[in-house]
């Protein structure tokens, strides 16, 4: 049986999820792999949050949100963009690849980008293989709020084999 990594993608509500509906209402394929989370914006997904996915075993996060300057919430997505880079350069100094961190603008209207965006996620975390955190935790995570318990339910569920 081939490895498939463990995917977890954080969706803005208003955005992305109704992208990602569109693509599973149009039945366009996409690996199976991936878990989502529904938050209500891209600003809402905690740093703690992506920390404790990795930490959990997770081989690769995808936050999406609306575009820039369509954000439900005013600025929320320019939030998310600053923090995505910051935790890029944290997880490299811990050892992950920042490649297994991305942050993409999806729209409702875009099903069709939101199942290439999984596939080339998908297809990128493959070749990178699974997490180094599988074996060993290097991140320490406080297990305190609601979200990181959904991340961990999720990161558990991830690979359907496992």
């Amino acid at each position: 049986m081939d490895w498939e990594p463990k995917i977890l993608v954080f969706c803005c509500n208003w955005c992305s999820y109704a992208g990602a509906d569109l693509a599973g209402i149009a039945r366009l394929q996409m690996p199976t792999n991936f878990r989502m989370i529904k938050v209500m914006c891209s600003g809402r997904v905690d740093p703690e949050f992506i920390l404790s996915a990795f930490s959990k075993g997770a081989d690769g996060v995808l936050v999406s949100g609306c575009h820039l300057a369509d954000c439900h919430y005013i600025g929320g997505n320019y939030r998310t963009r600053r923090r995505i880079a910051l935790l890029k350069i944290l997880i490299e100094q811990y050892g992950l690849n920042p490649k297994r961190l991305r942050l993409e603008w999806i729209s409702a209207a875009e099903g069709q980008k939101f199942a290439q965006v999984i596939r080339e996620f998908t297809e990128e975390i493959k070749a990178l293989g699974p997490s180094p955190f599988k074996k060993k935790s290097a991140l320490a995570v406080v297990e305190a709020s609601p979200t990181v318990a959904k991340v961990s339910t999720a990161v558990a569920e991830a690979s359907p084999g496992t």
